[in-house]
């Protein structure tokens, strides 16, 4: 706008203005602006009636066939408005960032670059984020068929010659991770990691790959470089987990609920809360833990975990029917099988023997279905094999997985096998290293105090059985009253002196 004349004008000088010939150039001095006592900008001069000439240069600031929008600021420069992100846009931004994208924006990016490709079939760097927005939608949606949708797209990408996009080797990590190969999405994080060491989403990956395969110091040095390379909620939910894994549950509640108040997204917020929810309920706070992933799906709808932790409260709370809606909801919104699981437990517990029977079936059909698709089963499946199935199959499936990712989780769950199985003996070593090296919650606290209870140590059984209860008392609607049970039949440590 014209300061003189009140209507619009470009608000760029034509030309330097020449002093008269003997008078020498005084400059104006600067003052910044927004100084008390500074008098303001001088008004732009009016421009001549015969139209402004702009140089290239700035003729490029007012180009806008980006959707831009030019405004013209106080001190009469042109300044580009960007133009708001478009869906698409906006999940490339996120995974720019590191961030999770709103699965509608995933949902049109991936759009957007199948029609790319499609009119250019060689095209490496669409090839590659759709590849990694396919993956990043495998994640998070569980559908088989999605984790070869995405290999191929990756695939394709790293064949079209020339140096690897980074985009590809992330994406092929994040396939890897959500397949449950651990050693895979290790392999290709450290590759995507090495090729651009200040790009976020290699960082991410290898935070949960790295306690897959059991290297606690590699998720310390992933976590220590990523708060470098991008402080803030996405390395904050990140090392949650981290501290998490380690057992140290304040540290991790501390840094997730930062990461939820400074979250810059829905997505992003609905990712801590959700994870927020998820250390509410491991310390036996059900009340904490729904509000939290009722908040997660206020943020995002579609957001699985978040209605897989709700269910689980909702039964924690005493509360079943709603928790068997939610669990209803959790499983449609992505076929894990360990949701078909977990609500079987709970029919059980109800005394709907037939129903729950009926679960456990899905959960071996979608296993199933994904084992086809190359996401390895074995952890859920030994846990359906040996509490409501085949414990010898069970032994065989965790030795396999135990083999493949020594760690605490694995370590636990094979003894918890080997115990269904009648070996209790070589059970004990292998729970004891779970409880000491893994995170501290309630149930390998109380898969221990079993096996000792079925050696017949009963002070380590009554210690572990209670520790398990004071973590969580409602960590499993079946396993949690059987603590109750055996701990009223142990009944209080006798005390006094040792038999002679």
């Amino acid at each position: 706008m014209d300061r003189e004349t009140g209507r619009p004008g470009t608000g760029l000088r034509t030309g330097p203005r020449t002093p008269p010939a003997g008078v020498a150039r005084t400059p104006r001095p600067r003052l910044a602006q927004g100084v008390p006592g500074a008098p303001p900008p001088p008004a732009a001069r009016r421009p001549r009636r015969r139209g402004p000439r702009l140089s290239a240069a700035v003729g490029v600031g007012l180009l806008l066939a980006g959707g831009g929008v030019v405004a013209v600021d106080r001190l009469g420069q042109d300044r580009a408005a960007p133009a708001p992100l478009t869906p698409a846009g906006r999940a490339l931004a996120a995974a720019g960032a590191g961030r999770p994208a709103a699965l509608a924006d995933l949902a049109a990016l991936i759009g957007e670059r199948r029609e790319r490709v499609r009119r250019a079939p060689a095209d490496r760097a669409s090839w590659a984020v759709l590849g990694a927005a396919l993956a990043e939608r495998a994640a998070r949606s569980g559908a088989p068929g999605a984790y070869s949708e995405a290999e191929r797209a990756l695939q394709r990408a790293l064949a079209q010659g020339g140096t690897p996009d980074v985009r590809a080797l992330t994406g092929l990590a994040v396939l890897a991770a959500a397949r449950q190969d651990w050693a895979g999405a290790v392999r290709w994080g450290e590759a995507a990691r090495d090729r651009a060491p200040g790009r976020v989403g290699a960082y991410r990956v290898l935070l949960e790959a790295y306690p897959g395969t059991g290297d606690a110091e590699g998720a310390d040095r992933a976590l220590e470089r990523l708060r470098k390379v991008r402080p803030g909620p996405v390395a904050e939910v990140a090392a949650a987990w981290v501290h998490r894994e380690r057992g140290w549950r304040e540290d991790a509640e501390a840094t997730v609920y930062d990461a939820a108040a400074r979250a810059a997204t829905p997505a992003e917020r609905a990712a801590a809360l959700s994870r927020a929810g998820d250390l509410a309920w491991e310390r036996g706070e059900a009340e904490t833990a729904l509000a939290r992933y009722e908040g997660a799906l206020r943020a995002e709808p579609e957001h699985d975990g978040a209605a897989a932790g709700r269910a689980r409260a909702l039964a924690g709370l005493g509360r079943s029917e709603e928790a068997l809606t939610a669990w209803a909801r959790a499983r449609a919104a992505a076929p894990r099988p360990g949701y078909a699981v977990e609500s079987g437990e709970l029919l059980l517990a109800l005394g709907r023997s037939a129903e729950a029977a009926d679960h456990f079936a899905l959960a071996r059909h979608q296993a199933a279905a994904l084992a086809r698709d190359g996401v390895r089963q074995e952890p859920v499946l030994g846990r359906l094999e040996a509490d409501h199935g085949d414990p010898a199959e069970a032994v065989r499936l965790l030795t396999e997985e135990h083999r493949r990712h020594p760690g605490p989780a694995a370590s636990g769950a094979l003894g918890w096998a080997l115990h269904k199985a009648g070996r209790s003996a070589e059970a004990l070593p292998r729970l004891r290293a779970a409880v000491k090296d893994g995170p501290n919650t309630a149930r390998p606290a109380y898969h221990l105090g079993m096996v000792h209870l079925a050696l017949g140590e009963r002070g380590a059984a009554r210690r572990q059985l209670t520790r398990a209860l004071r973590l969580a008392p409602q960590f499993s609607p079946l396993h949690a009253e059987r603590a109750r049970r055996e701990l009223a039949a142990l009944g209080e440590p006798a005390w006094g002196p040792p038999p002679a």
